[in-house]
């Protein structure tokens, strides 16, 4: 997708095609087939089942005649960034909480009031990268998406300001992972006056819309499709995203789209 032998900068040409700069110099090992395979196995049983966790994932595994272990599946699922959703006992702190959960019984009744963001695996053919995207929570609008092959903090970066370019919300909620913990992506939306919203470490529901949102990317593109490569990932995801945001009715908005939710079009 770089053209080395362009004008362009290649930071530059990395923002136009939506992939980071350090995920482009970044040269990773390749993943042993046989967890590749697994690596996709989970990805549909998780997208499927997000209340599967290791052990529970593992004994899927065994009985679909896998030979593996909870040790191999749990290195899986980290490198995967994925663990088990569940309700859990609110009156149980976790330990590691960094911000409250700003929008349990808030009524978000306008664009741009909460915006949510996440991570999700894409399997490709030899290999996978990582989605990030940021969405409206009331229109569903997806403002700006990153692929990259590492889970460096810099494609959230990346997909924040270009977010940010059109608008600010009120609240920005994320999960607890350390790409949104971080202070280099705390500052980004504290020095824009937006509140910050977490939710609680393996919390149902906490993040609902982005993972209604990663369920109708895996089912409607990804699962049905054969991504080659990054690139390919790229053109068809740039694709899937313009369907979804611009001609793709949603029930939930009285088939309107996210589109003419978000602009009152």
């Amino acid at each position: 997708m770089i053209e080395l032998s362009s004008n362009i900068p290649i930071k530059t040409q990395c923002n136009l095609l939506g992939i980071s700069t350090s995920g482009y110099y970044y040269e990773e090992a390749p993943e042993d087939p046989f967890n590749l395979h697994l690596m996709n196995i989970i990805d549909k049983q998780y997208t499927k089942t997000p209340f599967y966790g290791v052990e529970k994932m593992t004994a899927h595994l065994i009985r679909s005649g896998y030979p593996v272990n909870v040790k191999r599946i749990r290195r899986l699922y980290h490198i995967m960034n994925i663990e088990a959703i569940y309700p859990k006992r609110l009156s149980i702190p976790s330990l590691d909480y960094k911000y409250p959960y700003l929008l349990k019984n808030l009524i978000i009744d306008r664009p741009n009031y909460v915006w949510c963001a996440d991570i999700t695996y894409i399997k490709l053919l030899n290999g996978f990268v990582y989605l990030f995207a940021i969405m409206d929570w009331y229109s569903r609008y997806v403002l700006s998406w990153k692929l990259s092959n590492t889970l460096d903090v810099s494609f959230c970066i990346d997909g924040l300001e270009r977010a940010l370019i059109y608008s600010t919300p009120e609240i920005f909620n994320t999960d607890q992972g350390s790409q949104f913990t971080g202070k280099e992506f705390t500052s980004k939306l504290l020095n824009s006056g937006i509140k910050i919203s977490m939710d609680s470490k393996g919390r149902a529901y906490d993040n609902i819309f982005i993972e209604r949102l990663w369920r109708s990317v895996k089912y409607e593109e990804v699962y049905i499709k054969a991504y080659i490569s990054a690139k390919d990932a790229y053109n068809n995801l740039s694709d899937y995203f313009l369907l979804y945001n611009n001609e793709r009715p949603h029930q939930s908005l009285d088939y309107k789209t996210p589109y003419e939710v978000h602009f009152g079009k």
